[in-house]
């Protein structure tokens, strides 16, 4: 090791410059990367801290005990009633803007992290997480029993056990008092129902989009915008509702990524019923790249017919003309001048682009003219003759 490498300052908890306690533990779901989590007194900023029970579930409370705690570790957090364990996914001054997009107007709702889980807190709160698939299969026969409509799609344990959350899904609104009774008696917990829509039991659920990344309502995603078909139709899209569908059988959410783009690049298209007046031809719109700023024009309005494809500048160039009363010849550019490249220098004072300079090549020698032998083979034949 050399002296030069000794005196390099190495950051402690970190890899490359990117410290692991900003990443945490990537099995959870949302997960937020929280890059202030090496500034010096980041944590100190604030007490709230944000914690994540089963999969897209989120909580935001007070550390009023003053606990070290980071990214990953178990806690108990109050509930009611008692309990519940969750893991810390998020501290300091991010978790403020954390709270505006979760929309929590009162922060006196807001509750506070009992202790670090012990080892009896998780035993019980394994425990209760080994019952919930077998409660789901049950409480799907119960309602189907009592012939109600709906589906319940996932259940969610408190971490002390004592409560259970029944998710569902229900077209309309459903009757299910004696439900709930119902399912006291069978599990001797406490019971809360909550509904919840098509994209969040695909969040809740996971899996593989057609992209063959996991889902964004898995992943990041966590408030869920309305999706119409109106933004198929700003990308040029299909409107195929096999194609534009997703796991949840709703319209994908990201088509909403980039129509803000499409819909700003489409001003600078030309209008699609605007018909081109050459003095060759009248061309129609066939199809555009918004994109790319490319139309494609064909001389027949209902079938592919001598397409052209032009700049979208210059079709605007040509419909200024023909509101002038003026024809072009026709949709090709005009020819444009090749723009000089300046010439690359060394700031050393060389030319850096010596070493690009094709070799000359030399010149062969043509070989001699021979379509004058044959007289001259001739010529000489005479004069032996003589």
């Amino acid at each position: 090791m050399t002296e030069k490498t000794k005196e390099i300052p190495v950051m402690v908890g970190c890899d490359r410059g990117l410290c692991h306690q900003a990443v945490g533990r990537q099995d959870r779901q949302l997960n937020t990367y929280d890059w202030l989590a090496d500034v010096p007194g980041n944590v100190d900023t604030t007490d709230l801290v944000e914690v994540q029970f089963k999969h897209t579930r989120k909580g935001y409370y007070h550390n009023v005990n003053h606990l070290e705690l980071k990214k990953g570790d178990v806690v108990a957090v109050e509930a009611s009633p008692g309990h519940d364990i969750g893991v810390v996914t998020l501290t300091g001054r991010l978790v403020k803007l954390q709270l505006k997009k979760a929309n929590l107007k009162s922060t006196e709702d807001i509750k506070r992290i009992y202790r670090i889980a012990r080892t009896t807190d998780m035993d019980k709160f394994r425990e209760a997480k080994a019952r919930e698939h077998s409660t789901m299969i049950e409480s799907r026969k119960i309602a189907k029993g009592l012939g109600l409509d709906m589906k319940i799609g996932d259940v969610e344990y408190q971490g002390d056990g004592n409560k259970a959350i029944f998710y569902y899904i229900a077209d309309g609104r459903v009757d299910f008092r004696q439900l709930i009774k119902d399912l006291a008696a069978a599990f001797h917990v406490r019971i809360e129902m909550k509904q919840i829509g098509a994209r969040q039991e695909a969040g809740r659920i996971g899996g593989t989009g057609p992209c063959g990344r996991e889902l964004c309502c898995a992943t990041w995603m966590k408030n869920f915008v309305s999706v119409s078909t109106s933004a198929a139709r700003f990308q040029d899209i299909s409107l195929n509702p096999q194609k534009l569908a997703g796991m949840c059988a709703k319209l994908k959410c990201c088509l909403n990524y980039e129509v803000d783009e499409y819909i700003e690049a489409s001003k600078r298209m030309p209008n699609r019923d605007t018909v081109l007046q050459t003095q060759d031809a009248d061309y129609y719109l066939f199809k555009s790249d918004i994109l790319a700023g490319l139309v494609t024009y064909s001389t027949d309005k209902n079938i592919a017919a001598n397409l052209q494809t032009i700049p979208a500048s210059h079709a605007h160039e040509i419909i200024a003309m023909n509101r002038r009363g003026e024809k072009p010849l026709s949709l090709e550019e005009k020819e444009s001048k090749p723009v000089e490249t300046p010439h690359n220098v060394d700031l050393a004072g060389g030319d850096i682009s010596r070493f690009d300079k094709a070799k000359k090549k030399k010149k062969k020698k043509k070989p001699a003219n021979r379509q004058n032998e044959p007289h001259n083979a001739a010529a000489n034949d005479n004069n032996h003759a003589e």
